[in-house]
């Protein structure tokens, strides 16, 4: 918009001069002088591409009728764009030469044009005016901008800085905490499953020695996408693993029951994993808070969306609860939020508790490569 304004401008001022109410009066005939305005507020137009039509459109009429309208416009951009002395100098001297032809357009004109353009002191007045100045401006202007953004440039380093210390100390953290918990977890599974007796506790100390393993192995990505930028390059979880997911509740003695609900089809690889880390954090909330509840997994595709239900009943068992830091849910419910969708929890009338999450599909409806082995 600003520049459909600066050409409607430049061909306003233009008239004027053309017509000789200011400057120097010519006695083309109006519709040329109509014409060489309009070309002249074109070429202002097209500045926002390229200021160089505009800079020829400029020294023609500068050194032929005296209008300065399009040169002073061009010098202001050319101090904006123009980079090295090189490319500055060339610039200067071509504007000396088409000062140095409108002096000799006046001399052969005579009159008000030979006194402007052929007498030293004025014609050094105009080349300031209409090319010195302009072009000092758009070297301030562009110097202000390259400050400017040479500030938001440091400021965005810092801000990378301190995220980079922090994830830095939040992996220490994890490293020196939960990795060393963890660790310990394992080892005494291992040594539980080398010296029990009976064969279920033997297979319990092997299967939470695995879970333990796997999650020694994850929290060893995390530390890794922590402390460094790289991408981690085991793929996602997504719905296609949920199966295993399931398999792992069942063996701590949870009653899951998948049901999966319309047409099934594969998502968007970030639609899959959210939800996927709904069902996990709702098992994790299970486990921690309902033991042995019995507990149902509900995948629903809509035309539009996906949802994901986990509802358990009350547990039938008295056990402590395992301590949780709260946050769970909230960080979910961030997850969710992010690609649209809306997270629900509330208690159920028994003692259970219902979590259940809308995720938008996006659109996204390839089909499914492969057998899902039914819960």
């Amino acid at each position: 918009m600003r520049f459909v304004l600066l050409g409607a401008g430049v061909f306003a001022l233009s008239l004027p001069v053309l017509h000789g109410q200011a400057g120097v009066p010519s006695s083309l005939p109006l519709p040329v002088l109509v014409a060489v305005a309009t070309a002249a507020g074109l070429a202002a137009w097209w500045a926002r591409r390229s200021w160089w039509p505009l800079a020829a459109v400029g020294a023609v009429t500068y050194a032929w009728l005296v209008m300065w309208p399009p040169l002073l416009v061009a010098s202001y951009y050319a101090g904006r764009s123009l980079s090295g002395r090189r490319h500055v100098a060339a610039y200067l001297g071509g504007c000396l030469g088409v000062c140095g032809i409108s002096a000799l357009v006046g001399e052969w004109q005579d009159g008000l044009q030979e006194v402007l353009t052929a007498g030293l002191g004025n014609a050094l007045f105009m080349a300031l005016a209409v090319i010195g100045l302009p072009f000092a401006l758009g070297l301030w202007v562009r110097a202000r901008v390259e400050v400017q953004r040479r500030a938001e440039r440091e400021q965005v380093m810092r801000a990378e800085q301190a995220r980079a210390q922090e994830r830095a100390r939040i992996a220490r953290e994890m490293h020196d905490v939960v990795a060393h918990r963890v660790s310990l977890i394992v080892l005494h599974a291992g040594a539980l499953e080398v010296r029990a007796a009976d064969e279920e506790t033997v297979r319990t100390a092997a299967m939470i020695g695995g879970i333990g393993r796997e999650a020694l192995a994850n929290l060893r990505d995390v530390l890794g996408v922590l402390r460094s930028s790289a991408t981690d390059t085991e793929p996602p979880p997504t719905l296609a693993d949920l199966d295993r997911l399931l398999d792992q509740s069942r063996a701590l003695g949870i009653a899951v029951t998948r049901h999966d609900e319309g047409e099934e089809r594969a998502m968007e690889p970030t639609v899959e994993r959210t939800a996927y880390r709904v069902v996990q954090e709702a098992l994790t909330n299970v486990h921690k808070h309902a033991g042995d509840a019995r507990t149902d997994v509900r995948i629903r595709y809509g035309a539009g969306e996906l949802e994901v239900e986990v509802r358990n009943r009350a547990s039938q068992s008295q056990r402590q609860e395992l301590p949780g830091a709260g946050w769970g849910l909230v960080g979910l419910r961030e997850r969710v939020e992010l690609l649209g969708g809306t997270l629900r929890t509330s208690a159920q009338d028994g003692g259970g508790f219902l979590v259940s999450a809308r995720i938008p599909a996006s659109g996204a409806a390839l089909p499914v490569t492969g057998d899902r082995r039914p819960a």
